[in-house]
């Protein structure tokens, strides 16, 4: 992608989605009704939680990206990425609150870590990209 070319349209993403939110809350579902809570269910919980969070916010992280674009261009994976640390993000939430460690603090610092950890990758990115020159 060169420096015109604008992210990928949000619509591209909405198939993905579907199917991630569909997935991961059908499952989510089948596993607080059908299930006992055990080792296994609870491994089942946090996927299914991480699988239904990112479809929920992919459509939103892509239109995000399209709205405030950045230089080099986001890529359809980059998109992925940030949605995966989002749905990432409030599963462990969920697990550091079984564990009663989690409080307002550490969610603080496991969110700027998070961030952070983006941040580097896209800093990467853009001291890697190089524009096509144009004749």
């Amino acid at each position: 992608m060169d420096a015109k070319t604008p992210s990928p349209k949000v619509r591209s993403f909405i198939p993905a989605a579907f199917i991630c939110a569909l997935l991961g809350w059908s499952g989510l579902l089948a596993v607080i009704v059908y299930t006992e809570p055990n080792g296994g269910t609870r491994w089942a919980f946090f996927f299914c939680t991480v699988l239904g969070l990112t479809g929920l916010v992919l459509p939103i992280v892509a239109y995000l990206n399209r709205r405030f674009p950045s230089t080099p261009p986001v890529t359809h994976g980059i998109i992925i990425r940030q949605a995966v640390w989002i749905g990432i993000y409030l599963p462990t939430l969920a697990w550091l609150r079984i564990g009663r460690v989690l409080n307002f603090p550490i969610a603080l610092l496991l969110a700027a870590g998070l961030i952070l950890v983006e941040w580097l990758l896209r800093l990467r990115e853009q001291s890697q990209w190089q524009p096509e020159r144009g004749s």
